[in-house]
């Protein structure tokens, strides 16, 4: 039931109802069938199982099917219906950004962003706009979710310093361990934005976004000052492992 219940949520995500959304996973499971059928399986009245497939074929996510005078629904291929709807939504972007009124300047000051989904969003965007140079404070997990961003980063020959809690393999990056991170997360961009906060389950996921040149810079050398830490405390491992070995 709680994969049912994912997968019709994330189906919510490409404009169908929650209801529309558990009609299209009948669909799949059981192929073509009338409304009276889905009514049946899915313990909803015939009114509105039939307003919801009607509503599905003019979404995309359904085809109308008449056998005879009989009709029946059949679902749109799950790849299909998912590549429809975010052409549908690149066209919608490109409209909107050719005919957007037009933005009136602001100071950017010190934004709060809350929420794990926004975190993460605005963590992405970020790595998006690195032009030279980023670096990333979180724990291993946290870390994992941006292996995609950092991986483009680092193809692009931009330079990327991580700081983390434990061992990450397949990144060619500069990664200092630095003990527990707790639920710490921050960014540092080109030395223009910083994000610093929390993020991860069991945490207020809260963080703050920053462009301001006095809490950049603050933020820049505590970074600097524990990278530093951090370097000389593996050059003395370092030396601690060749005297064992000798």
């Amino acid at each position: 039931m709680m994969e049912s219940n994912a997968f019709t949520g994330r189906l919510t995500q490409f404009g169908l109802t929650r209801q529309e959304a558990a009609i299209y996973e009948c669909l799949l499971c059981e192929g073509k069938i009338t409304g009276y059928e889905v009514a049946k399986l899915l313990g909803i009245s015939r009114s509105n199982a039939y307003g919801s497939l009607a509503s599905m074929t003019e979404k995309g996510a359904a085809y109308l099917v008449e056998e005879g005078t009989t009709k029946k629904y059949i679902p749109v291929p799950l790849e299909e219906f998912c590549k429809n709807c975010i052409r549908k939504l690149e066209e919608t972007k490109s409209w909107l950004a050719a005919n957007k009124p037009s933005e009136k300047s602001h100071a950017e000051g010190y934004v709060t962003i809350e929420g794990a989904g926004n975190i993460l969003n605005m963590a992405r965007n970020l790595l998006a706009r690195v032009e030279q140079r980023v670096y990333i404070t979180c724990t291993r997990n946290c870390l994992l979710l941006f292996l995609n961003e950092i991986e483009l980063l680092i193809k692009a020959g931009k330079k990327v310093v991580i700081i983390t809690d434990q061992a990450v393999r397949y990144i060619n990056a500069k990664i200092y361990l630095g003990g527990p991170r707790e639920m710490e997360i921050g960014i540092i961009i080109d030395s223009k934005y910083v994000m610093t906060g929390e993020y991860g389950e069991g945490s207020i996921n809260t963080c703050l976004y920053s462009g301001q040149k006095n809490f950049v810079e603050l933020y820049k050398r505590m970074l600097a000052n524990e990278i530093k830490l951090l370097a000389i405390q593996e050059e003395r491992e370092d030396q601690q492992f060749w005297v064992e070995r000798i």
